[in-house]
């Protein structure tokens, strides 16, 4: 099993002879760097820690951890992310992780954070149509309605109402990866990708 830790760029095209164009998502994917790694005799489990990206400083916890592990070669990583993997003999603390451990044709899982939209009505946040412009509708075109629910004296889980919209993780199960830049750490995956530009992605291969 391949995984990575990729930023979301932007959205793009590339030329198709069959037709014509096809939608992608540029994500920059690593390199990343292996921070620890966890086994079953002192965690429970076999899995590697990954950082990805920098910025200038860390809490003194978390650069304390980092310098245990990696010691001089310590760097402040914006991102540490967890993967659990099969077999743990094949990762070294200190290693690069890098766009190359996928292939153009591969099959990857693509997980994300959708945009945050904030407080939202239902029109926007379920869809909902909305009553009639006309026939007596006065200052409630975009009102949800009726609850109902009056026999149980309250309002029933899941009933669909406003609230506070997207920032909920999402995955892509079966996305395409189109093109691959090694030379500049970027995947070119086909399709819309869930988040804004800058998102944090996890790919991992199916």
């Amino acid at each position: 099993m391949s995984f990575i830790l990729a930023e979301k760029i932007k959205m793009t095209q590339l030329p198709d002879e069959n037709v014509g164009a096809i939608p992608v998502t540029v994500v920059e994917a690593g390199p990343m760097v292996i921070t620890q790694i966890k086994t079953k005799d002192n965690d429970g489990y076999d899995a590697i820690v990954c950082g990805f990206k920098t910025k200038k400083s860390l809490t003194k916890p978390i650069m304390s951890a980092l310098k245990k592990h990696l010691g001089e070669k310590v760097q402040t990583f914006r991102y540490l992310r967890e993967f659990p993997v099969d077999d743990i003999t094949k990762f070294n603390v200190g290693d690069e992780i890098n766009s190359d451990v996928f292939n153009e044709g591969d099959m990857v899982k693509v997980q994300g954070v959708t945009k945050s939209k904030g407080f939202q009505g239902v029109v926007k946040r379920h869809h909902f149509h909305g009553a009639p412009k006309t026939h007596g509708t006065k200052h409630a075109l975009r009102e949800p309605g009726s609850i109902g629910h009056t026999g149980i004296q309250r309002v029933a889980k899941g009933k669909r109402m406003a609230g506070r919209t997207g920032g909920e993780t999402k995955s892509m199960i079966s996305a395409k990866i189109v093109k691959i830049d090694k030379q500049n750490h970027l995947l070119f995956v086909r399709g819309s990708i869930p988040g804004r530009h800058g998102t944090l992605l996890k790919i991992i291969s199916k």
